[in-house]
């Protein structure tokens, strides 16, 4: 109800039915203009009396009820809407309240995330100094030690020097002395002999005279008990018998004896002696058997069939065939089957004979190996030794997977090379020894140049093997294999004169491996091998970064010009080729040649 009393500064329209106030009188507000000014003279009443004449008149409305309630309900509404501001301001500060214990509660997450941070670094930051204070005090403790080491031989060697020196002057000294008590023993027995010359002449002489008197009478002796018994033996005739019939059964049972020494002999020989063709077999020798029975039993008790790829790294394809054909082999010799037989080609050094004695192991058969090359210098003698070879393959009880490696050298064809005829009977001999599959042997054959195997041959092939050059994969498992065998191992066990810098192995070897484009297994073992020379040629033995990059770099250079050598000689060898039967040999050694350089 402000607006009753004229609270309001604007004039609002009065309610619907009320009659309009009247205009204020004029001069009310400047009478007495010219008293002084009070605190009230700023007072207008115009706004009571405009109140006090709409009360009356509101009384005297039929509206009356209606105005106060209507202005009732606006006094609450505004009532409530002040309560509901005060509300709004109560939930904006109860949020504002969370919003801040929120921000804190952050902040304080924060503080503590940040305090998490700072104790974890400082924390790394002490085991850091930490690691470094341990690694200087092992460095410290090793320079000690070595120090210490190096005092103690040089102590040794002065203590060894000085009994060198002392165990020389005494026997310098005992050779003086030695030397004068002979002298004087000399000069005392020269004088005692020349004082008594004439008595020991006489004893000299009388013993000789004895000595001869003595002889004389043991002859007369002898003499005469041997013609009374050859006189005695003479006379009867059934001794002179006898004696004859003895002499004869002795000459007899020695010349039988002989031979049959000889006949035995090569009866063990074809047994169980290795031929002269076999360079190295797993099957034991009666020498050795004589020499070491111990170490033979133990050798065959701890023998047992092993994994056919162990320590063999090929490319997943060939890996899986040849472990298939190893597992043929093992149930193949279980269940008494006949062998097939395998031949194995590629570049030399890609793993075909290791295969070869590990399939044997892992089979369970004993192996032997023979070269090609060892076959042509027999002559004559060839086809006999050959005859040996397999007769002493039928002889085994476990079965024998016989190895021929370089086969070429004398399984050459004998229709268009010049071979000689004590080769050519070899050649015949060997392939009527393997016309047949045997339940006794395999045939393993290992060829750089199979194209000139003699057709017969291929015919007794049953399965064919390509050991190709190892990939990227392959060469850098092989750089590790060997890596830890030639390096780790030996310088991780303190045994030998070998130490490794700190570098990381695994990049090294995989950045080898991508180096050595074109090497085989064997070029890479000899790496590894190169490597260990290197830390052993070296002043304190410790293998570094840098000595391994200069031999692999060695190895490449020398792997590049075995293979100019390889490439001019088999240009060498096209050129000199002028019969068409060797065309296509022509042509696949040119493609050889470019998918190598490519």
């Amino acid at each position: 109800m402000s607006w009753l009393f004229g609270l309001n500064r604007g004039q609002p329209e009065p309610p619907p039915g009320l009659p309009e106030p009247p205009p204020p009188p004029a001069g009310g507000s400047s009478g007495g203009g010219d008293k002084p000014k009070d605190k009230w003279s700023n007072f207008d009443p115009t706004g009571l009396e405009r109140a006090a004449q709409a009360a009356k008149e509101l009384d005297k409305s039929r509206h009356a009820k209606e105005a106060l309630d209507l202005a009732r309900m606006q006094e609450q509404t505004t009532q409530m809407e002040h309560q509901g501001k005060m509300k709004e301001y109560e939930a904006a500060v109860e949020q504002l309240k969370g919003d801040q214990i929120r921000i804190q509660a952050e902040e304080r997450r924060k503080t503590l995330n940040e305090e998490t941070k700072q104790h974890q670094a400082r924390a790394q930051y002490q085991d850091k100094l930490a690691r470094q204070r341990y690694e200087e005090q092992l460095r410290q403790q090793q320079l000690l030690n070595e120090e210490n080491l190096r005092r103690q031989e040089e102590s040794v060697h002065k203590q060894e020097a000085m009994r060198k020196a002392t165990i020389e002057h005494e026997m310098e000294l005992r050779h003086k002395n030695e030397l004068l008590r002979i002298e004087a023993e000399s000069k005392a027995r020269a004088r005692v002999e020349r004082e008594n010359a004439d008595i020991i002449r006489e004893q000299i002489r009388l013993k000789a005279a004895e000595h001869r008197q003595t002889v004389l009478e043991s002859i007369k002796t002898a003499g005469a008990v041997f013609g009374e018994g050859f006189r005695a033996f003479v006379s009867d005739w059934d001794k002179v018998t006898a004696t004859v019939a003895g002499l004869t059964l002795l000459a007899v049972g020695v010349y039988s004896a002989r031979n049959a020494t000889a006949v035995a002999g090569r009866y063990i020989e074809a047994r169980l002696g290795k031929p002269s063709l076999v360079r190295e077999t797993s099957r034991f020798t009666v020498g050795e058997a004589i020499k070491h029975p111990v170490k033979v039993t133990i050798k065959r008790l701890k023998s047992k069939p092993q994994d056919a790829l162990e320590g063999v790294v090929l490319s997943p394809t060939l890996e899986e065939r040849v472990r298939d054909i190893a597992i043929a082999t093992r149930n193949t010799r279980q269940n008494h089957g006949l062998y097939r037989n395998i031949l194995m080609y590629g570049p030399p050094g890609t793993g075909k004979t290791l295969f070869a004695k590990k399939m044997a192991m892992h089979s369970g058969m004993d192996y032997a190996i023979m070269t090609g090359g060892d076959v042509a210098p027999m002559g004559r003698d060839g086809v006999t030794a050959m005859h040996k070879v397999f007769d002493w393959a039928n002889t085994s009880r476990r079965g024998l997977l016989l190895f021929v490696d370089e086969a070429d050298a004398f399984l050459r064809k004998r229709s268009t090379e010049k071979i000689s005829e004590d080769l050519r009977a070899t050649l015949n001999a060997f392939l009527y020894r393997t016309g047949e599959q045997s339940k006794k042997f395999m045939l393993v054959l290992a060829s750089n140049q199979p194209e000139q195997f003699d057709w017969a041959i291929n015919d007794r092939i049953d399965e064919i093997v390509n050991f190709a050059l190892p990939g990227p994969e392959e060469r850098e498992r092989l750089v590790r294999l060997y890596f830890d065998k030639y390096v780790l191992e030996p310088a991780t066990g303190g045994r030998q004169r070998m130490k490794l810098a700190q570098f990381d192995y695994g990049k090294k070897c995989s950045d080898i491996a991508k180096r050595i484009d074109g090497m085989s297994g064997r070029e890479i073992s000899k790496l590894g091998v190169a490597w260990q020379a290197a830390a052993y040629s070296s002043e304190d033995g410790i293998l570094t970064e840098a000595m391994i990059d200069a031999r692999v770099d060695d190895a490449i250079k020398q792997h590049l010009q075995k293979m100019d050598w390889l490439y001019r000689d088999e240009e060498t060898s096209v050129k000199n080729l002028t019969s068409p039967s060797m065309t296509h040999r022509t042509r696949r050694l040119t493609r050889t040649k470019g998918k190598r350089v490519n």
